[in-house]
């Protein structure tokens, strides 16, 4: 049992180990990946957007001839 208890703790040791090792982003280069994010999801929404018109009026054309 105490070999157990002594595996968790060094494994949570380790854990810690490895949360230390974490390079977190600043705050400048997230808002920047964010920006970019949103700006790219709408431009893209709007390049499907216009190909869903253009492909709905040419089905709509094909089906009046």
């Amino acid at each position: 049992m105490a070999e157990e208890k002594q595996k968790k703790q060094s494994r949570f040791e380790a854990l810690k180990m490895e949360f230390s090792k974490i390079v977190w982003p600043s705050g400048k280069s997230v808002t920047k990946q964010t920006i970019a994010t949103v700006v790219v999801s709408i431009v893209l929404g709007l390049i499907i957007a216009l190909i869903d018109m253009l492909v709905q009026y040419g089905v709509d054309l094909l089906m009046s001839l």
